[in-house]
Protein backbone atom coordinates (compact mmCIF):
# COMPACT_ATOMS: atom_id res chain seq x y z
CA UNK A 1 0.00 0.00 0.00
CA UNK A 2 1.16 3.66 -0.61
CA UNK A 3 2.70 5.07 2.22
CA UNK A 4 0.70 8.12 3.97
CA UNK A 5 2.06 11.64 4.27
CA UNK A 6 2.41 12.85 7.77
CA UNK A 7 2.26 16.59 8.81
CA UNK A 8 3.52 17.53 12.05
CA UNK A 9 0.40 19.56 13.26
CA UNK A 10 1.51 23.24 14.84
CA UNK A 11 -0.24 22.45 18.44
CA UNK A 12 2.52 18.94 18.77
CA UNK A 13 5.81 20.89 18.93
CA UNK A 14 3.62 24.07 20.17
CA UNK A 15 6.68 24.83 22.39
CA UNK A 16 8.92 25.27 18.78
CA UNK A 17 9.19 28.29 16.41
CA UNK A 18 8.28 27.27 12.73
CA UNK A 19 11.88 26.81 11.55
CA UNK A 20 12.80 24.62 14.47
CA UNK A 21 9.35 23.06 13.59
CA UNK A 22 10.39 22.44 9.73
CA UNK A 23 13.68 20.51 11.16
CA UNK A 24 11.77 19.00 14.05
CA UNK A 25 9.42 17.06 10.83
CA UNK A 26 12.14 16.17 8.78
CA UNK A 27 14.72 14.87 11.67
CA UNK A 28 12.07 12.49 12.44
CA UNK A 29 10.03 11.35 9.57
CA UNK A 30 6.99 13.72 8.89
CA UNK A 31 6.56 15.09 4.76
CA UNK A 32 4.92 17.88 5.65
CA UNK A 33 4.20 20.34 8.86
CA UNK A 34 1.67 23.08 10.08
CA UNK A 35 1.92 26.43 11.37
CA UNK A 36 0.05 29.09 13.15
CA UNK A 37 -0.44 32.71 12.01
CA UNK A 38 -3.26 34.20 13.50
CA UNK A 39 -4.52 33.11 16.97
CA UNK A 40 -6.67 30.05 17.94
CA UNK A 41 -8.22 31.57 20.83
CA UNK A 42 -11.32 33.82 20.40
CA UNK A 43 -9.79 36.92 22.20
CA UNK A 44 -6.89 37.62 23.86
CA UNK A 45 -4.51 35.66 22.05
CA UNK A 46 -1.87 37.72 20.31
CA UNK A 47 -1.13 36.90 16.02
CA UNK A 48 1.85 34.75 15.52
CA UNK A 49 5.45 36.92 14.05
CA UNK A 50 4.73 34.61 11.00
CA UNK A 51 2.04 36.97 9.83
CA UNK A 52 3.95 40.45 9.77
CA UNK A 53 7.94 39.34 10.29
CA UNK A 54 9.54 38.77 6.51
CA UNK A 55 12.76 37.85 7.93
CA UNK A 56 11.15 35.27 9.79
CA UNK A 57 9.23 34.13 6.80
CA UNK A 58 12.66 34.02 4.97
CA UNK A 59 13.79 31.60 7.41
CA UNK A 60 11.13 29.39 7.46
CA UNK A 61 11.48 29.33 3.94
CA UNK A 62 15.11 28.48 3.69
CA UNK A 63 14.12 25.78 6.20
CA UNK A 64 11.92 24.35 3.63
CA UNK A 65 14.01 24.43 1.25
CA UNK A 66 17.03 22.93 2.93
CA UNK A 67 14.58 19.65 4.42
CA UNK A 68 12.28 19.22 1.36
CA UNK A 69 9.33 19.36 4.33
CA UNK A 70 6.75 21.34 2.61
CA UNK A 71 3.81 23.19 4.65
CA UNK A 72 0.65 21.17 4.80
CA UNK A 73 -1.76 23.67 6.83
CA UNK A 74 -1.86 27.06 8.34
CA UNK A 75 -4.20 27.78 11.21
CA UNK A 76 -6.56 29.51 12.12
CA UNK A 77 -9.50 31.57 10.73
CA UNK A 78 -11.96 32.18 12.80
CA UNK A 79 -15.37 32.89 11.45
CA UNK A 80 -17.31 35.12 13.53
CA UNK A 81 -20.64 37.61 13.56
CA UNK A 82 -18.03 40.37 12.11
CA UNK A 83 -14.42 39.70 10.69
CA UNK A 84 -11.37 41.69 9.58
CA UNK A 85 -10.94 40.83 5.57
CA UNK A 86 -8.30 42.62 5.30
CA UNK A 87 -6.53 40.70 8.17
CA UNK A 88 -7.48 37.57 6.38
CA UNK A 89 -6.32 38.99 2.85
CA UNK A 90 -2.81 39.69 4.64
CA UNK A 91 -3.27 35.76 6.17
CA UNK A 92 -3.54 34.43 2.89
CA UNK A 93 -0.59 36.23 1.15
CA UNK A 94 1.32 35.00 3.66
CA UNK A 95 0.11 31.17 3.57
CA UNK A 96 1.00 31.57 -0.24
CA UNK A 97 4.47 33.03 0.44
CA UNK A 98 4.91 29.96 2.40
CA UNK A 99 3.30 27.66 -0.40
CA UNK A 100 1.14 26.14 1.95
CA UNK A 101 -2.11 24.09 0.70
CA UNK A 102 -4.63 24.37 3.53
CA UNK A 103 -6.37 26.60 5.86
CA UNK A 104 -7.84 25.77 9.38
CA UNK A 105 -11.22 27.17 9.71
CA UNK A 106 -13.28 27.71 12.81
CA UNK A 107 -17.20 28.73 12.61
CA UNK A 108 -17.88 30.91 15.88
CA UNK A 109 -21.14 32.46 14.48
CA UNK A 110 -24.03 31.33 15.42
CA UNK A 111 -26.49 32.57 12.32
CA UNK A 112 -26.39 29.83 10.10
CA UNK A 113 -26.90 31.78 7.11
CA UNK A 114 -24.23 34.07 7.70
CA UNK A 115 -21.55 31.73 8.81
CA UNK A 116 -22.43 30.05 5.08
CA UNK A 117 -21.75 33.12 3.47
CA UNK A 118 -18.56 34.05 5.52
CA UNK A 119 -17.39 30.31 4.64
CA UNK A 120 -17.99 30.80 1.00
CA UNK A 121 -16.67 34.26 1.13
CA UNK A 122 -13.04 33.31 2.57
CA UNK A 123 -13.33 30.54 -0.13
CA UNK A 124 -13.24 33.02 -3.06
CA UNK A 125 -10.62 34.45 -1.08
CA UNK A 126 -8.50 32.04 -0.99
CA UNK A 127 -9.13 30.40 -4.23
CA UNK A 128 -5.95 32.49 -5.94
CA UNK A 129 -3.60 31.85 -3.34
CA UNK A 130 -3.77 28.20 -3.96
CA UNK A 131 -5.30 27.08 -0.34
CA UNK A 132 -8.49 25.00 0.41
CA UNK A 133 -10.61 25.98 3.39
CA UNK A 134 -11.18 23.57 5.49
CA UNK A 135 -13.89 23.91 8.44
CA UNK A 136 -13.29 21.99 11.22
CA UNK A 137 -16.49 20.49 13.69
CA UNK A 138 -15.87 21.03 17.36
CA UNK A 139 -18.56 20.29 19.83
CA UNK A 140 -17.93 23.83 21.80
CA UNK A 141 -18.60 26.03 18.52
CA UNK A 142 -21.17 26.32 16.19
CA UNK A 143 -20.18 23.89 13.89
CA UNK A 144 -20.20 20.93 16.43
CA UNK A 145 -20.53 17.89 14.59
CA UNK A 146 -19.67 16.70 10.72
CA UNK A 147 -23.45 17.50 9.93
CA UNK A 148 -22.92 20.62 10.35
CA UNK A 149 -20.11 20.72 8.61
CA UNK A 150 -21.07 19.40 6.23
CA UNK A 151 -23.86 21.72 5.51
CA UNK A 152 -22.07 24.61 5.97
CA UNK A 153 -19.28 23.72 3.24
CA UNK A 154 -22.57 22.28 0.66
CA UNK A 155 -24.43 25.38 0.64
CA UNK A 156 -21.38 27.56 0.32
CA UNK A 157 -20.70 25.52 -3.16
CA UNK A 158 -17.21 26.40 -3.28
CA UNK A 159 -14.31 23.81 -5.10
CA UNK A 160 -12.05 24.51 -2.22
CA UNK A 161 -13.91 23.88 0.13
CA UNK A 162 -13.65 21.42 2.79
CA UNK A 163 -14.39 19.35 6.17
CA UNK A 164 -12.01 18.83 8.39
CA UNK A 165 -12.11 15.83 10.62
CA UNK A 166 -10.30 15.46 14.02
CA UNK A 167 -10.23 12.43 15.91
CA UNK A 168 -10.55 13.70 19.21
CA UNK A 169 -13.68 15.72 17.92
CA UNK A 170 -15.38 12.54 15.97
CA UNK A 171 -15.08 10.81 19.25
CA UNK A 172 -16.27 13.48 21.21
CA UNK A 173 -19.47 15.00 18.82
CA UNK A 174 -22.34 12.96 17.29
CA UNK A 175 -20.46 12.10 14.42
CA UNK A 176 -19.83 8.18 13.18
CA UNK A 177 -17.40 6.55 11.38
CA UNK A 178 -19.69 5.55 8.59
CA UNK A 179 -20.51 9.18 8.10
CA UNK A 180 -16.35 10.33 7.97
CA UNK A 181 -16.42 7.05 5.23
CA UNK A 182 -19.38 8.90 3.30
CA UNK A 183 -18.03 12.55 3.00
CA UNK A 184 -17.39 13.33 -0.92
CA UNK A 185 -13.29 12.77 -1.29
CA UNK A 186 -12.88 16.23 -2.82
CA UNK A 187 -14.49 17.63 0.61
CA UNK A 188 -11.46 15.65 2.44
CA UNK A 189 -8.30 17.97 1.94
CA UNK A 190 -6.14 16.46 5.42
CA UNK A 191 -7.01 14.96 8.76
CA UNK A 192 -6.14 15.09 11.94
CA UNK A 193 -5.06 12.30 14.38
CA UNK A 194 -4.75 11.38 17.72
CA UNK A 195 -6.06 9.72 20.96
CA UNK A 196 -7.90 11.02 23.78
CA UNK A 197 -8.89 9.77 27.32
CA UNK A 198 -12.33 8.07 28.20
CA UNK A 199 -14.18 8.65 29.63
CA UNK A 200 -13.94 12.33 29.66
CA UNK A 201 -15.09 15.52 30.72
CA UNK A 202 -18.28 16.35 28.66
CA UNK A 203 -18.39 20.39 29.65
CA UNK A 204 -16.91 22.95 27.02
CA UNK A 205 -13.94 23.55 29.12
CA UNK A 206 -13.40 20.24 29.51
CA UNK A 207 -13.38 19.19 25.92
CA UNK A 208 -11.03 22.74 25.07
CA UNK A 209 -8.85 21.66 28.10
CA UNK A 210 -8.35 18.49 26.67
CA UNK A 211 -8.22 19.41 23.05
CA UNK A 212 -5.72 22.01 23.22
CA UNK A 213 -3.25 20.76 25.81
CA UNK A 214 -3.91 17.04 26.91
CA UNK A 215 -4.27 14.82 23.91
CA UNK A 216 -3.02 11.21 23.42
CA UNK A 217 -0.78 9.75 21.05
CA UNK A 218 -2.71 7.30 18.34
CA UNK A 219 -3.15 4.06 20.13
CA UNK A 220 -2.82 5.17 23.89
CA UNK A 221 -6.18 5.77 24.51
CA UNK A 222 -10.37 5.38 24.30
CA UNK A 223 -10.79 6.62 20.53
CA UNK A 224 -11.48 3.51 17.46
CA UNK A 225 -8.43 4.68 16.02
CA UNK A 226 -8.17 1.62 13.93
CA UNK A 227 -11.88 2.44 13.00
CA UNK A 228 -11.36 6.33 11.88
CA UNK A 229 -8.00 5.31 10.02
CA UNK A 230 -10.28 2.79 8.05
CA UNK A 231 -12.69 5.31 7.50
CA UNK A 232 -10.61 7.88 5.72
CA UNK A 233 -9.43 8.22 2.15
CA UNK A 234 -6.17 6.31 1.61
CA UNK A 235 -4.86 8.95 0.18
CA UNK A 236 -5.27 11.46 2.65
CA UNK A 237 -2.50 14.16 4.72
CA UNK A 238 -3.01 12.51 7.83
CA UNK A 239 -1.92 16.14 10.52
CA UNK A 240 -0.71 14.44 13.50
CA UNK A 241 -1.59 16.84 16.12
CA UNK A 242 -1.15 15.49 19.95
CA UNK A 243 -0.50 19.08 22.40
CA UNK A 244 0.17 17.63 26.25
CA UNK A 245 0.86 20.09 27.67
CA UNK A 246 2.44 18.29 31.25
CA UNK A 247 4.25 16.09 29.22
CA UNK A 248 6.29 18.89 27.15
CA UNK A 249 7.74 20.02 30.51
CA UNK A 250 9.08 16.31 30.70
CA UNK A 251 10.62 15.59 27.12
CA UNK A 252 11.47 17.78 24.45
CA UNK A 253 9.87 18.70 21.42
CA UNK A 254 12.01 16.80 19.16
CA UNK A 255 10.97 13.59 21.17
CA UNK A 256 7.64 14.13 21.63
CA UNK A 257 7.30 14.55 17.41
CA UNK A 258 9.24 11.36 17.13
CA UNK A 259 6.57 9.92 19.79
CA UNK A 260 3.92 10.53 17.93
CA UNK A 261 5.09 10.09 14.51
CA UNK A 262 5.55 6.14 15.77
CA UNK A 263 2.52 5.70 17.06
CA UNK A 264 0.65 7.17 14.12
CA UNK A 265 2.41 4.61 12.09
CA UNK A 266 1.76 2.33 14.57
CA UNK A 267 -2.05 2.34 14.33
CA UNK A 268 -2.17 2.97 10.41
CA UNK A 269 -0.03 -0.56 10.48
CA UNK A 270 -2.57 -2.43 12.96
CA UNK A 271 -5.48 -0.91 10.14
CA UNK A 272 -3.85 -2.10 7.41
CA UNK A 273 -2.90 1.37 6.47
CA UNK A 274 0.66 1.27 5.50
CA UNK A 275 2.97 -1.93 4.51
Amino acid sequence: MTMPTLSLAYLTTFDVGPVEAVRIAAATGYQKVGVRILPAAASGEPEYPLLRDDGLLADVRAALDDTGIRIADVEIIRLKPENDWDLFARFCERCEALDAVHVLVAGDDGEGHRLTDSFARFCEMAAPHGLTADLEFMPWTAVPDLKAASAVVEAAGQANGGVLVDALHFDRSATTLEEIAALPRNRVNYVQFCDGVVPYDPSDEGLIRIARGERLFPGQGGIDMRGFARAIPPDVTISVEVPHRALAEKIDALGRAAMAHAATMAVLRSAERSP
